[in-house]
Parts: C-alpha cells; structure tokens; sequence
C-alpha cells in the first residue's frame, strides 16, 4: 500500500523556480541576479555621490555654519543638553549621543562638549573645508557612561537637561543624572554604569518611543506590548523624603540615589494592536499626550479620563507609523511621519472618537521611510522631517498654497511648503534636534551602514537667515547692501 508523504509546513517567501532546472541553470541565474543587484547598488551610490558633489559645492552659500563630525560606531539619537558657557562669538553646550558597538567595546551614552558658532561668525572658507572622514574640533567628548545594551533613543528631561531617558532593547525607561555619574572607561569587560533610576512597567521591549513632559518630570514609553506607559519621576522623590542619610545627586538634581532605584507606572494605556513606534506629551498639559504605531494608528490620550484611546484615528497613514511631534506653539497641530515616505499635518479639532480624520495637508517629497519629524521651537509654522533617504526636509505649511495656478509648474519644483533640504548626509538620517536655545541650529546624525560599513555621521548645522527670515527683511538689508557698494565703488 501506497503511503502518502506528511504534508510539509508552508514557508514564507515567493515560491522558487521550477523544480526541473539543473544545479548549473541555477546557479547562473542566481550569480546574473547578484550582478544585478551589486549593479544596482553601485549606479544608486554614483547618484548619492553626485548629489553630495553638488551640495557641498553649495555649502557657503546655503549655510551660515556647518560642522562634519566622524563617528566610529553609529549613533541611532542625537540630541541638545544645557550650556555650559557663553561667549562673544560661541556657546558651549552639552550634547548627547551614543555609541552602538559590535559588542568588541560595551555600548555607551557620550556626553559631548559643543561649541557653538553664533550666527553671522563663521567664515565662508571654514565652512565650506571640511573632512568627512575627521572628527570636528567643534565637538569634544565630555564624559562616558557604559550603558547596559544598545542606546536606542536619549530624551532629555526640560525641567533640568542634565537629566536624560534612554531606551535600550528591553522594556525598561533608564533614567541617568548626567552630572552625578563617574565618566567610565569603555573597555571590553567594563561593567555598566549603574542608571539613577529605573522605569517599569512594559511587559514587553521598549525600543524607540519616548518623550518627556515640558510641564513636569512625567515620562512616556511606548513598546512591543502594544501599550502606552506613563510615569512621574516626583513618585520616586517621596519615596525618599523622609530619607535624609541618602546622597543627593547633583546640584539641582531631582535624581537621588537609592538601594533600589525602581518605580512603577501611573498608568497603562491600551488600545493599539502593534509596536508603538512613538509617543509625545500636550505641550500644554502633562495628563494630554499621543501615541503612533505600526498598526498605522494616530492615538490622543487622556489620562483624566481612563486608559482608553480619547481619539483613535485608524488610517492615519499607508504604513507604519514611525514618529509624530505635537506642536510646542499650537497644541491642536500634530505632525507624523511613515513608512510610506509622507509626513501628515493633523488638526485635533478635525478627529472624532469613531476614528474619522482626515490630514490638513499631506507633504510628500522624501523617497523613503520618515524617520524623524520635529517642529521648530522658533516658528509655529516650521518643522523638519529625516528619512532614509538621507535628506533632512524643512517645511513650512504657511507657504502651502502660495503658487498660484497661474505660474507654471515643473516638475523638478519642490513640493507645497518645502523651502530648505539638508543634503550633506549620505545615508539614513536616524535623528536630528532643533537646538531651543540657538532655535535655527539643528544636529542631525546618520547610520553609514549602507554607503560606509560602519560608523556615522554627525553634522550641525544652521541655514542663512536669509532663507528664513521675512522677505520684507530680507529685501531691506540686501538693498541696503546694494546701496554700500554702489557708495564704495569707484566713480567712472
């Protein structure tokens, strides 16, 4: 009797050739498919080449500062911490990055010096001459801190920015006094630093989604348990009032020292169906804050009310979500960026509970996954998105609608609201930080894994004020420059 075979299990993947074809028939397809693909890869690093070429040429002329900063190990966050001095013609100022290793040194968390040329003080010739392959003199390390796996996000803490967040790959929130810890040397073998305090509550890793509340020390994590955590830091202070043998941490430090430097949530929030990608509080409220996610869901919480979605809005995008920004000077202005390459301009006033919504305006421009978007500090109106496609967008969604249907339109014009591209980098840009304290100074940083093998690069920058300033401005200085030089010229 005939047996019939068990039935093998079904994998995953296109179903391969026909199974008549030879080992050699095989083998040449599989060898023309791999010449393929490196001819590819080897036309799209010529364009990214090509590209650079031209904006570098361009640098003096779209920028009034610009420093190229090499890094070893790549660096998946980038952002601003306190000044530390002023000075007439720069500010030194904290910075915060880390160093994703392949395990041969521990990962770490680097506090850097910065300094930071003011506006209208850099030369056009040192602009212009730098090296990508050096590390800027603008940028020194400060202090080291091992830190206990892959540092995927840094937030800072508004209320007092020597204090920082970071998410690693587990469900744990680390928070560190940067000014109290012992700068460490990162050496295989090193233990870790030990953090000042640790958030729990995710059942699951918390990689990516995290922000800090500007109205108080609260702290907010989303994760691959599908949930929203919230914390407050001031539970951990009561626990130790009364404590009064404990020391204290640096000055003005709301961080104190414990045996047991753990605490737990305020509140669990649930209502996404996949990873929570990002998450941001209110500007004006610290119970107020949203969360987005791979499930393609825009979610507005209240912790007033309960743990259940206020608003959830379904399709917010084609993809994934991978980040969202709440706008510091309207808090009904919310931004996201997604896997589909857009970013989505969101009023609050326009969702409803039952998931209806649609955006104020969709900007399309970037060819790959959004990464980033932040709004600017300086301008209601503004704000910047990172991709992978290695560009930094700024847009300003006042300027959407401004051409009218008259003027001609090419197609290599840019798109409604776009008004400045950072090219300088030539891989994915992973972060970037408008600087609040010099508000048109952004720091933006790239994993070259794809153009490089390895490391990073990090790049701060501020555009000309001529190309963000009013245009009444801008015509009355560059008039008044037109007029010195007609005094000075010789007369025929």
């Amino acid at each position: 009797m005939e047996t019939t075979p068990p039935s093998q299990p079904k994998k995953r993947g296109r179903p391969k050739g026909s199974s008549t074809k030879t080992k050699e028939e095989r083998d040449k397809e599989l060898q023309h498919r791999m010449r393929g693909s490196i001819t590819d890869k080897k036309a799209a690093a010529n364009a990214i080449d090509e590209k650079y070429v031209q904006w570098k040429s361009l640098v003096p002329v779209l920028y009034d500062w610009f420093a190229n900063h090499n890094l070893v190990w790549p660096s998946l966050s980038c952002r601003w911490g306190p000044i530390v001095e002023q000075g007439a013609l720069k500010n030194r100022q904290r910075l915060y990055l880390s160093e994703q290793t392949d395990k041969s040194v521990p990962n770490t968390l680097i506090i850097a010096n910065c300094d930071v040329v003011k506006p209208r003080v850099a030369a056009e010739n040192h602009i212009a001459n730098f090296n990508e392959e050096a590390r800027s003199p603008f940028v020194k390390k400060y202090k080291t801190i091992i830190h206990p796996g892959e540092v995927n996000r840094i937030r800072e803490l508004p209320q007092n920015k020597n204090i920082v967040a970071t998410h690693t790959d587990g469900p744990e929130v680390l928070i560190w006094d940067i000014e109290a810890q012992p700068n460490k040397h990162a050496v295989y073998g090193a233990a870790a630093s030990r953090p000042d305090l640790v958030l729990s509550g995710h059942q699951d890793n918390a990689e990516f989604a995290l922000a800090l509340c500007p109205m108080e020390p609260f702290v907010l994590s989303g994760g691959k348990d599908k949930t929203v955590v919230l914390w407050s830091i001031q539970d951990h202070i009561s626990t130790l009032a009364a404590d009064a043998t404990k020391p204290a941490g640096s000055a003005g430090s709301i961080i104190k020292s414990a045996d047991n430097p753990s605490i737990g949530p305020r509140g669990i929030f649930q209502g996404h169906e996949d990873t929570v990608e990002d998450v941001q509080f209110c500007p004006s409220s610290s119970q107020e804050f949203c969360s987005v996610g791979d499930d393609s869901c825009l979610i507005l919480w209240d912790a007033r009310v309960g743990n259940n979605p206020v608003v959830k809005v379904e399709k917010a995008h084609d993809a994934d979500l991978h980040c969202v920004d709440w706008n510091p000077h309207n808090d009904n202005l919310i931004i996201t960026g997604s896997a589909d390459n857009s970013v989505r301009l969101f009023d609050r006033r326009n969702l409803t509970s039952d998931g209806f919504g649609s955006p104020v305006h969709k900007f399309e421009h970037h060819t790959a996954a959004v990464l980033c978007v932040q709004w600017c500090p300086d301008r209601a109106s503004v704000f910047g998105s990172s991709a992978e496609d290695g560009l930094l967008n700024i847009w300003d969604y006042e300027k959407v609608g401004e051409t009218t249907d008259t003027e001609a339109k090419s197609q290599d014009d840019p798109p409604p609201g776009l008004f400045f591209q950072h090219a300088g980098h030539r891989d994915k840009i992973v972060d970037f930080h408008w600087n609040a304290s010099d508000p048109w100074t952004i720091v933006s940083v790239s994993d070259d894994l794809e153009t490089s093998g390895g490391g990073g690069t990090l790049q701060i920058w501020r555009m000309s004020d001529l190309l963000y300033r009013r245009e009444e401005e801008v015509l009355a200085e560059l008039q008044q420059f037109k007029d010195h030089v007609s005094k000075c010229a010789p007369k025929p």
